[in-house]
């Protein structure tokens, strides 16, 4: 380990050791309404100067290059009380100054419809990621995907195209649109919401709709602090909408290809004349159907949340989600095939009509208090209920033939998740001398069940009558559809199934970021420890403990560029049958990487550049000799590097552009005996080279006046499947490659964008390979959508 850390650390102390030198001063801070609400796109600037900016959806702004003197600040904005406050500032000096608006009678109604500069770049976390810091000073490299983008994009749901806008981030195998399911950095990474891990199965969460989301973000490395337990890649965190003080609403409708209609509707009020009493309603509602036939995707959700200031320093927000799914058996997006991939047609099912659907009910409950100590420190309390109820099936083969002959096989899939979970944390500034301390402490707590029905199963087909993919007949089948015994309760039917799994834990954290000339160079110093007990396939319970140590450092190279480096480490407890009868080990693993952060012209856009090494060690895996799929074994140990690249925001007027290429490199370095995989195999599901962009741009002048295109491309090179071998070369799949293009036009209120997806209409998918389940060795895989088409019109009020 010493030999691993010296490159590592002797960057760290280089980049510590950096020597300031003279140069302008900076101005930074916050503004929020009377009710403590941030105020965005506020205009800040030095009255009778040059220099001028507006504050992002959090309220924070950054004036840069200012130097030494006597100067007036002003903040202004249509409806509300100009104010001006004599400052001076001198060279290498970061100022702070936060603003606190007085209403008025338009307190803020317009400034929402100011410009969108920076509408495709967030340039400060969500506060569930508990940094109190912009971006651009924090050691660790994360990605923010803002609602402007989503929006844009005309995406619906979390497994609809998101993960273009995130270097190195993709989607693997999944049971329809039940999760999403995704990878980066070699693992799948972790599913936050609001800052709670929100997995309790390996599925897992509900694909959130989109008419629940503020924005996303995704964290790169094991991000401890910000997790109890969790892999070494990294979590993304799904930020639902709030109340923002403003009197405000929106209303759209989609169509689409494939029977795609969808309202939605966000009405965000003020409930009382001083703002201390928010509302939010978002809800959704929509039909969906497929380019396969005998599938659909039919959804509503509804996500009322208030919020309500109790003192000036005191706030309490209450958020409930439901989400309500009914979609074809969750197994009727897979397609098997002893030929190859992509050997049957793209709209292929094994499906029938009538196939009784999969009705799902999500449930989440958010309570958050937030207790302002004066002006540096602050306290947060939140807690998370969850209930998932899931009744319905899986479509899954019995045998695939050479000639094929199938035997279809339904199984029965209901399920209940019930998560509890906990936070209190304390954010907070102090100086000593001439250091700055950023401080973080808090502990998590969680409780965390899921019990599912495997146990019973129906065949379709008869060995006399078998379903031929050559020649297929989806009408009624020929042994009928099931009927499951569902008399006895979901408990003890889980029980009997091996159906059921949980965790509960506890964790505590502490992390210092101690700041250095003039907050120039940022040492952070931290630590959690995490107590765990998980049991799975009704395995009994066992427990483990870890503390986890975190080094990072930021150095502020000039006002707009910072470079980082950080070493972490990541725990994560899992259960398993071992053959043998051995004693399941936790993951753990850890985390060296360094980047470097620059925002460009006066923070419209931005670019990050990573370079990471990730070990992890005790991974299961699925025993590939054990056609019951009872037994794991224990990969070994395997290792990902990589580089990512992202930019992102507003290149000229008009111009915006996401873009982000990643390398990853992973292998497997110590495979374990009888594990099925050899030492330099590539680890299983993902793609070595991943390129992605989107470039909008609006028209500023002339006939075409605030019309605009959009423009997008995925492209996918080396691609594993999920059962990676390095001796047959049918587990790997071909190259993906995905062009989508639009037009849009806004004015006033009413925005129209029209999107075309998959233009150059090629046969994308995902897939696996497998030998020893059935008779014979057989390839699967889930296409995606030829070309198709989506409207929408929206209108704000």
């Amino acid at each position: 380990m010493k030999k691993n850390l010296k490159s590592p650390l002797v960057v760290l102390l280089l980049l510590f050791h950096f020597v300031a030198f003279a140069q302008n001063g900076t101005i930074k801070g916050r503004i929020t309404s009377a009710d403590g609400q941030p105020a965005a796109y506020v205009s800040v600037g030095l009255k009778n100067k040059p220099q001028n900016t507006a504050t992002d959806d959090n309220g924070n702004y950054i004036l840069s290059k200012i130097k030494a003197g006597n100067y007036i600040i002003r903040v202004s904005a249509i409806g509300i009380a100009t104010q001006e406050k004599n400052i001076s500032i001198n060279d290498g000096q970061t100022l702070e100054l936060n603003f606190t608006l007085s209403e008025n009678s338009q307190i803020l109604k317009e400034v929402s419809v100011q410009a969108k500069k920076n509408a495709y770049k967030i340039s400060t976390p969500d506060n569930s990621l508990r940094l109190n810091q912009p971006l651009l000073e924090a050691a660790q490299n994360i990605q923010s995907v803002s609602g402007q983008a989503l929006k844009d994009q005309q995406i619906i749901s979390m497994s609809d195209g998101v993960l273009r806008n995130v270097s190195g981030a993709m989607r693997t195998s999944h049971w329809g649109d039940l999760y999403t399911n995704v990878h980066m950095r070699g693992s799948q990474i972790q599913a936050m919401r609001n800052g709670f891990n929100f997995v309790n199965s390996f599925w897992g969460p509900l694909t959130e709709d989109m008419s629940i989301v503020d924005h996303l973000e995704f964290v790169k490395g094991p991000a401890g602090f910000m997790l109890s337990n969790g892999d070494p890649s990294g979590m993304y965190n799904v930020v639902t909408k709030k109340p923002t003080g403003l009197n405000k609403g929106e209303v759209s409708f989609t169509l689409g290809s494939f029977d795609l209609y969808r309202t939605a509707v966000d009405l965000d009020r003020k409930l009382t004349e001083d703002g201390k009493l928010l509302f939010r309603l978002n809800a959704a509602a929509q039909q969906k159907g497929s380019f396969r036939p005998n599938e659909s995707n039919d959804r509503y959700s509804i996500a009322p949340v208030i919020s309500y200031q109790l003192t000036h320093s005191t706030k309490f927000t209450a958020e409930y989600n439901l989400q309500r799914a009914q979609m074809t058996d969750v197994g009727s997006y897979y397609v098997f095939s002893t030929e190859g991939y992509l050997s049957l047609p793209r709209k292929f099912t094994y499906a029938p009509e009538n196939l009784p659907k999969t009705n799902i009910n999500d449930h989440s409950v958010f309570l958050n208090l937030i207790q302002n100590i004066g002006d540096q420190w602050k306290i947060t309390a939140q807690t998370a209920y969850s209930k998932y109820l899931q009744t319905g099936s899986s479509l899954w083969p019995a045998d695939v033939l050479t000639n094929g002959d199938v035997i279809r096989s339904v199984g029965i899939w209901d399920a209940e998740s019930t998560m509890k979970l906990g936070q209190l944390f304390i954010n907070g500034e102090v100086k000593t001398g001439g250091i700055k301390h950023r401080i973080l402490a808090g502990f998590d707590i969680g409780k965390k069940d899921y019990m599912a029905d495997w146990g019973q199963s129906h065949p379709l087909d008869l060995p006399s009558s078998p379903f031929n993919m050559y020649h297929p007949n989806l009408g009624y089948p020929p042994n009928g559809f099931p009927n499951f015994d569902r008399t006895t309760s979901l408990e003890a039917r889980a029980i009997a199934a091996g159906g059921t799994m949980g965790q509960k834990y506890t964790a505590g954290y502490l992390q210092d970021e101690l700041g250095f000339f003039n907050n120039r160079a940022r040492l952070t110093l931290a630590a959690r420890y995490t107590k765990a007990s998980q049991y799975q396939w009704g395995g009994t319970s066992y427990s483990a403990s870890k503390l986890t140590p975190r080094i990072g450092l930021s150095v502020s190279l000039d006002q707009n560029t910072a470079a980082y480096g950080v070493y972490d480490q990541a725990f994560l407890p899992q259960s398993g049958k071992l053959k043998d009868g051995g004693e399941v080990k936790p993951i753990t693993g850890s985390n060296m990487e360094i980047g470097f952060k620059r925002d460009w012209a006066d923070g419209k856009w931005n670019t990050t550049l990573s370079l990471y090494r990730i070990l992890k060690q005790n991974e299961l895996t699925a025993d590939v000799q054990d056609p019951t799929f009872t037994y794991s074994v224990v990969l070994g140990e395997k290792v990902a590097k990589g580089i990512e690249l992202d930019i992102k925001g507003e290149l000229a007027k008009g111009l915006s552009l996401i873009a982000n290429y990643a390398y990853t490199d992973a292998k497997i370095t110590s495979a374990f005996p009888n594990s099925g995989f050899a030492n330099n195999d590539l680890v299983p599901g993902y793609a070595k080279h991943t390129t992605n962009a989107w470039l909008s741009y609006t028209i500023q002048s002339g006939f075409l006046k605030d019309f605009g295109l959009n423009a997008g491309v995925t492209y996918l090179k080396d691609r594993t499947s999920f059962s990676y071998s390095a001796t047959n070369p049918a587990y790997n799949m071909g190259d993906y490659t995905k062009v989508d293009a639009g037009l849009f036009w806004s004015k006033g209120p009413v925005k129209i964008t029209a999107n075309v997806f998959n233009v150059l209409n090629e046969y994308l998918y995902i897939g696996d390979y497998y030998t020893g389940y059935f008779s014979n060795n057989v390839y699967s895989w889930q296409a995606e959508a030829p070309r198709n088409y989506r409207f929408s019109i929206a209108y704000k009020f």
